[in-house]
């Protein structure tokens, strides 16, 4: 059954630990429609079998009114989405997983930034890195360069539905340093983090995720994640704002026969500090419905509903954590998808429409414009 989340991913992954064979793609975890090569490459380190996988991939893509806050983003442009290696342990009581190499981040109604600046300015070459003690297969502890436990769509670009992430995923963190506890039993996983954040280097996150397999096909997640203290940090990983946030979510997975549907709902709240310069809070609110259909074995199409609203004024100096103090916005993404055996190819069309927004804060050269359409076309291998 498909995970809405990292952490559901991981958790799933517990309950494999003291299996005779274990799964040798427990990460990166994978929505799908696509899929990882089942036959990986692998080698006897001497402490048990190591697992070596990766991507190769890269995108095409042209877009009206770009955002333009970053010198170089352009009405369309050729990149590298993905060149990464992934080394991992999967079994006994020490457990590890490695991820090194290039990467670019596309999303919704957001400037691209290329792999060779995306790389080094957001989690570097290794963007994921830790170790993880299993003891027993329902209980382990991991710490390194941790992916995050909030949110229902992954970091990169393959492990998603779509090739871009969606709006909602702008109010969360993706990649943080940090400490995690997993536990299973039947159908409930836990996971509590104690971590950094939006990859601040300062600890002061507190996160966790609860689910429940309600049925074989239904499951339900919470998720809750927030800063306990100040951060004053602020870099291209580490938005100002959202690192001294609280973020929520409702996530709920459905599966039927070649169905995928997943719902779920956010909230995110930035309390007033005057130590930080914010002298009035700001909340949003976000709901998204993302699914897919498979054909056959090789074809499948997803889509991908959104809309998040945002309190303040510009006048009472709330921050902006859309497109201006008290904007909204919708997005409607749709994704084809062909895969043979480790070779895929996708599209995506979306689009992304602001209400309320502040010129200054929009789309387009002038920061003034209130839409953004785009295509994207990304292929690659799965190796």
């Amino acid at each position: 059954m498909r995970l809405t989340t990292l952490g559901l991913a991981l958790s799933a992954a517990l309950a494999l630990c003291s299996a005779a064979q274990a799964d040798p793609m427990t990460m990166p975890a994978m929505s799908g429609p696509l899929t990882a090569n089942p036959n990986p490459t692998s080698f006897d380190a001497g402490f048990g079998n190591v697992f070596v996988t990766g991507v190769v991939s890269g995108l095409a893509f042209t877009q009206s009114h770009p955002a333009h806050l970053f010198a170089g983003d352009s009405g369309s442009e050729l990149d590298l989405s993905n060149a990464q290696v992934f080394i991992q342990k999967t079994d006994g009581l020490i457990q590890f997983f490695v991820q090194a190499g290039a990467y670019s981040l596309p999303d919704l109604g957001a400037s691209y930034i290329k792999a060779s600046k995306a790389t080094p300015d957001f989690y570097g070459i290794v963007p994921q890195a830790f170790v993880k003690i299993a003891p027993t297969g329902s209980f382990s502890i991991e710490a390194g360069k941790l992916p995050t436990l909030i949110g229902a769509e992954y970091t990169f670009s393959f492990e998603n539905m779509n090739i871009e992430r969606g709006l909602l995923w702008n109010q969360e963190n993706a990649v943080n340093n940090g400490v995690q506890a997993n536990y299973s039993a039947g159908p409930l996983s836990l996971s509590v983090s104690w971590n950094d954040g939006f990859y601040s280097k300062r600890y002061n996150w507190l996160s966790a995720l609860v689910s429940y397999a309600v049925t074989s096909t239904d499951t339900i997640a919470a998720v809750g994640m927030g800063n306990l203290g100040h951060t004053t940090t602020a870099s291209l990983a580490t938005p100002y704002f959202q690192n001294n946030s609280q973020i929520y979510n409702l996530i709920w997975t459905h599966t039927d026969g070649p169905w995928v549907f997943s719902p779920y709902l956010q909230y995110t709240d930035v309390p007033s500090s005057s130590k930080l310069g914010i002298f009035h809070s700001a909340t949003t609110f976000g709901a998204a419905i993302l699914t897919s259909y498979a054909f056959d074995s090789n074809f499948s199409l997803a889509g991908r509903v959104e809309y998040i609203g945002s309190t303040g004024k510009l006048s009472n100096g709330a921050p902006s954590l859309i497109y201006g103090p008290g904007s909204r916005a919708w997005s409607f993404t749709v994704t084809p998808t062909y895969q043979y055996k480790t070779f895929y190819i996708r599209a995506d069309a979306s689009y992304v429409t602001i209400g309320g927004g502040t010129p200054g804060f929009e789309l387009g050269s002038t920061f003034n414009k209130t839409s953004q359409a785009r295509l994207m076309l990304e292929a690659g291998i799965l190796f």
